[in-house]
Formats: C-alpha cells, sequence, structure tokens
C-alpha cells in the first residue's frame, strides 16, 4: 500500500465517490437503450460484458466493456489528481466494489473483471498492458472468458512485482481474491468441462 497522507475525511469521501461511480449497471442501461431485452433474463443474468454478448450485440458488449473498465480507471485517475495514490486505491477499490455490489441492483451486480482491468490500467498502466495480455492470450486459446479472468487476476501481482509497483500488491490480492470469489460458480463449471466458450448464446 501506499503512504496514508491523504485526510481519512477526503478518503471516506473518495471511497463514497468511487462507489457509486462503480455501481452504474452500464450493461443493464446499454441492453435497455437499445432494445436488447431484460439483461436479466439472459444467459446468467449477469450485467457484465460476456453476458451482454449473449445478446447478440458485439456493440452493446464492447461498450459494457469499455464502460465497466472506465469506471475504475476514472475514479482513481480523479481520486489521484485531486488527493493522491491512497484516495487513488481507496476510490479504485470501492469502484471496483460499487460494480460487484451496486445498492441499486440489491447488491447483486457483475464479477469486476472489466473494471478489474480498467482500474490497473490507470493505477499502472503496464501491469494493465500485462493484465490485458494474459486475459487476451487465454481467451484466444481457451475461449472462455471466466478462465481468462481468472488467470488475469491470479498473474496480476506477478506482473505488480516483475514491473517494479509493489504498493499495488494488496490491493491487487484483494481484488483478486473477490473475483475468484464471484466465479465460484464458474470454477466448479471449469472443473466439470460444462463452461460455455466465448460468444454461445
Amino acid at each position: 500500500m501506499p503512504p496514508i497522507d491523504t485526510a481519512p475525511l477526503m478518503l471516506l469521501l473518495w471511497a463514497m465517490l468511487g462507489y457509486l461511480l462503480g455501481s452504474i449497471p452500464f450493461g443493464i442501461v446499454i441492453t435497455r437503450a437499445m432494445g436488447l431485452g431484460n439483461l436479466r433474463e439472459i444467459g446468467s443474468g449477469n450485467i457484465g460484458t460476456t453476458n451482454v454478448l449473449r445478446t447478440g450485440s458485439k456493440g452493446a458488449a464492447l461498450a459494457t466493456l469499455v464502460l465497466d473498465g472506465a469506471k475504475g480507471a476514472v475514479a482513481a485517475l480523479l481520486a489521484r489528481a485531486m488527493a493522491g495514490e491512497d484516495a487513488a486505491q481507496i476510490a479504485g477499490l470501492m469502484a471496483f466494489a460499487g460494480h460487484c455490489f451496486p445498492v441499486w441492483l440489491g447488491f447483486r451486480g457483475g464479477k469486476g473483471v472489466a473494471t478489474f482491468l480498467g482500474l490497473l490500467l490507470a493505477l499502472a498502466w503496464p501491469v494493465g498492458i500485462a493484465a490485458c495480455a494474459t486475459w487476451l492470450v487465454t481467451a484466444l486459446i481457451a475461449r472462455i472468458s471466466s478462465l481468462s479472468a481468472l488467470m488475469a487476476a491470479a498473474l496480476a501481482p506477478v506482473w505488480i512485482m516483475v514491473l517494479g509497483h509493489g504498493e499495488m500488491l494488496i490491493l491487487s490480492l484483494i481484488l483478486g481474491g473477490i473475483i475468484f470469489w464471484r466465479h465460484k460458480d464458474n470454477i466448479a463449471r471449469l472443473r466439470a468441462g460444462t463452461e460455455p466458450k466465448i460468444g454461445k448464446k
């Protein structure tokens, strides 16, 4: 973790702002705006990019990916510019929490992968690039989104240490742990060989 230099009340403010930004359910907003139906009744019912892709609209999926990633990035970058590195990590963590547990949806949100990657890109772009490359290579080989996400989350701490950004290690372990927990059903299907491929409706 970086040194805690920001006043506690300011950290609390950035935590709240990060959570509110992260809790915007872009997947639901986009699919409704495009007339693609109720995302909660499609596929897994998840609000993230992979489930949006199951609507058959690659454009909607891409927009969801970009906007969900931007939530973590914008929260961290704003906090860094106006407060400091400690506030950036707090805001980014809470944006991730907001995506996974949005109050507007009864705390039933997404799995946080796009927000995680966007946050890494904002805090340390070389680490973010390495994590995104990990996701992409795994996806190209296995064609399974959940496995790609798990590999990116698992290797992020390695990239953080290799690329010299140790101040992000604790944050990445927390986020990675949540991603693995949110993917527990996917892990069970991966072990059973029943996890669907990318693009399957």
